[in-house]
């Protein structure tokens, strides 16, 4: 099956547009695409362009816009019609329902091209459950962005059992044209990489506050000062690798290694009891004051420019020569 050249696309068509479809929306249009976004909730076009607009700023300050979104590049329908047509790709973002999500895709089948790419933003379904009901479920993709989508440069991008590894190779250069920093699964995973490693470290957050080793807000303090940052410029790996002095990770392995079973042997498997998830709901409410959401948000989104601003291009630099 062809594809389309992944650095020529044009047209693009969004399914959804709740928090994740808008940070696709202002991306594509960032790169200059023609964007048909469709979703039935009433009011939702109003409050697309509205937050398009919101996160604009953002993408200008870095360096991935300039001036006002182009509102006329974005088109609306609260149903799947011909429009679709022009769609060289479908970015479906609906609600984490597998039979809502397959039965989307099976009817945006019929109305793209035949060389279109279709790519779920599912964050824990598997591709290879969605693509079901698909006559070719080969151009079947997940394509999962990291929120905030249209601030965090992960793209994570899997295929299911019938999924065309040409389909993945286009996603991959598609994304990585669009400005993001795609990584490719080996194979289909419920939660992708990311959501894991974020789920690995929340468990035993919550374990620690289960057991009263520590308040929320600690905790969360404990991340933001120590092995956030670190993570931030090393990842997980490679954060061991430099542990390990000269010697590197298989030194580190050899003489922290025991210590480190020990510690995971350790780690808590806490159940969201009622009496859990107040305890938790309160502690976050203490941590913050009761600030309020959106002002959080805008923090949040405020320092993660400032930390990819500072990263920016050192990742990428060739590693040093030994």
């Amino acid at each position: 099956m062809s594809y389309p050249n992944p650095t020529n696309i044009r047209h693009v068509a969004l399914i959804g547009t709740g928090l994740i479809g808008a940070g696709w929306a202002a991306l594509f249009l960032a790169r200059g695409l023609a964007v048909h976004a469709i979703d039935p909730a009433p009011g939702a076009e109003d409050r697309l362009r509205k937050t398009v607009s919101e996160m604009w700023p953002s993408l200008v300050g870095l360096g991935q816009a300039e001036g006002e979104p182009d509102h006329t590049r974005l088109s609306f329908a609260t149903i799947p019609g011909s429009a679709l047509s022009d769609a060289e790709l479908v970015q479906e973002s609906a609600p984490e329902k597998l039979e809502l999500k397959r039965a989307l895709l099976a009817k945006v089948e019929g109305l793209v091209s035949e060389s279109a790419v279709i790519a779920s933003s599912t964050s824990a379904l598997l591709v290879g459950d969605i693509q079901k009901e698909c006559r070719k479920p080969q151009r079947v993709i997940a394509a999962h962005p990291f929120n905030p989508p249209h601030i965090l440069p992960l793209v994570e991008v899997s295929g299911g059992p019938a999924t065309d590894p040409a389909a993945l190779d286009w996603a991959m250069a598609f994304y990585a044209w669009l400005g993001k920093k795609p990584v490719r699964l080996g194979r289909q995973v419920e939660g992708h990489i990311a959501g894991r490693l974020s789920a690995a470290l929340w468990r035993e957050a919550v374990s620690l506050v289960e057991q009263g080793v520590a308040t929320v807000a600690d905790i969360d303090a404990a991340v933001r000062h120590g092995p956030g940052p670190r993570w931030a410029t090393t990842g997980c790996h490679l954060t061991y690798h430099l542990g390990g002095g000269t010697g590197g990770l298989a030194h580190y392995l050899a003489h922290l290694g025991p210590s480190q079973q020990r510690r995971w042997d350790d780690l808590g498997t806490p159940r969201l009891t009622p009496a859990l998830c107040q305890k938790l709901a309160e502690g976050v409410e203490a941590e913050t004051e009761g600030a309020d959401i959106a002002a959080l948000v805008e923090e949040r989104d405020r320092r993660l420019m400032a930390l990819l601003q500072a990263l920016s291009g050192k990742a990428d630099q060739k590693r040093p020569s030994r």
